[in-house]
C-alpha cells in the first residue's frame, strides 16, 4: 500500500518480484534441477503471474472493493475443492464442517452494508479460481522440485510479466522518493522473498486442505495489521468475523487431530 502510493502498480509488481527472484538466485547454487522438472516450475510461475495480473485488473475495474475482497478471500476455501478435481484428494469431513463458519467470518470481515455485487466482480471470482489452481499445482510441485529454485522461477516469471505489462501500458509520472524505495525494498525482502519461501516450505510438508485453511488467516491478519499500522477502526462486525475465522481454524485442527488420538 505504501509503495504503490509512489509508483505505478505493475511497475511495483514487476520490480518487487523480479528483484526478489534475484535475491533468492544465489541460494539456488548447488541445487540440481532435472530437465523434466523445468516445465513444471515454469507452468507454476505462469499460473502465479496470471493470478496476480488478474487480481490487479479486478481491483482496477470494480466499483466495490469490499465485495471483491470477500470473493478473493474465498480462494483458499476453493483449494480443497480444486484439489479434489486436480489431485483426486477428497476433502475431509472437517472441511465441510468449518466451511460455513469460515465463509460467514470472511463475509463479516470484508463486506460492508449495503452489499452490492457488480458484474465486474466476476473477474474476482475468476482470480480466486486461478489462485486455487496455482495453490494446488504449487503444492504438488513443491513435493517434487527443490523449493528455492521453484520459488525463484515463480517470482522471476511474475516479475518479468509485470515489467512487460508496465512498459506497455503504464507511464511513470511520480517522483521516486526515498520512502517509496524503502517500502519497495521491504516488499522485496520481507513480503516476497521471505514470505513465499516460507509458504512454499509449508506447502511442501502440509496437506493441501490444511495449508489452505491456515491461509484463510491472511485477511484477518491484514485487518489487524491495518488497525495497528494505520489506526483503522475495528468495528464489532469485523471483530465477530475474525473470531469466527479463528473458530473455524480451531474446529478444523481439532477435528483433523481427533482421529489420531
Amino acid at each position: 500500500r505504501e509503495a504503490i502510493a509512489g509508483m505505478p502498480v505493475f511497475a511495483f509488481l514487476g520490480l518487487r518480484f523480479f528483484f526478489a527472484a534475484l535475491l533468492l538466485l544465489p541460494f539456488c547454487r548447488g541445487l540440481r534441477v532435472e530437465r523434466q522438472q523445468w516445465p513444471r516450475m515454469i507452468i507454476s510461475g505462469l499460473w502465479f503471474a496470471l493470478n496476480l495480473c488478474l487480481w490487479i485488473y479486478s481491483v482496477s475495474t470494480t466499483p466495490s472493493l469490499g465485495e471483491g475482497a470477500f470473493i478473493m478471500s474465498l480462494s483458499m476455501l476453493f483449494v480443497p475443492l480444486t484439489a479434489w478435481v486436480m489431485m483426486k484428494a477428497r476433502p475431509a469431513r472437517a472441511y465441510w464442517e468449518c466451511l460455513p463458519i469460515a465463509v460467514v467470518g470472511l463475509g463479516l470481515l470484508s463486506l460492508h452494508m449495503p452489499i452490492a455485487f457488480h458484474p465486474s466482480q466476476g473477474w474476482f471470482l475468476l482470480t480466486a479460481l486461478v489462485q486455487s489452481i496455482w495453490f494446488c499445482y504449487t503444492s504438488k510441485s513443491a513435493r517434487e522440485v527443490p523449493l528455492i529454485p521453484l520459488t525463484t522461477v515463480q517470482l522471476g516469471i511474475t516479475g518479468i510479466v509485470g515489467l512487460g505489462i508496465s512498459a506497455a501500458v503504464e507511464s511513470w509520472t511520480q517522483p521516486f522518493t526515498l520512502p517509496t524505495f524503502g517500502w519497495l525494498l521491504a516488499s522485496i525482502v520481507i513480503a516476497t522473498s521471505l514470505r513465499f519461501g516460507l509458504q512454499m516450505k509449508g506447502q511442501k510438508y502440509a496437506a493441501v486442505a490444511s495449508a489452505a485453511i491456515i491461509m484463510v488467516l491472511e485477511p484477518l491478519l491484514t485487518v489487524i495489521a491495518a488497525a495497528l499500522w494505520y489506526g483503522e477502526q475495528l468495528p464489532l462486525q469485523k471483530i465477530i468475523g475474525g473470531l469466527l475465522i479463528l473458530v473455524a481454524q480451531l474446529w478444523f485442527r481439532w477435528r483433523m487431530l481427533k482421529p489420531l488420538r
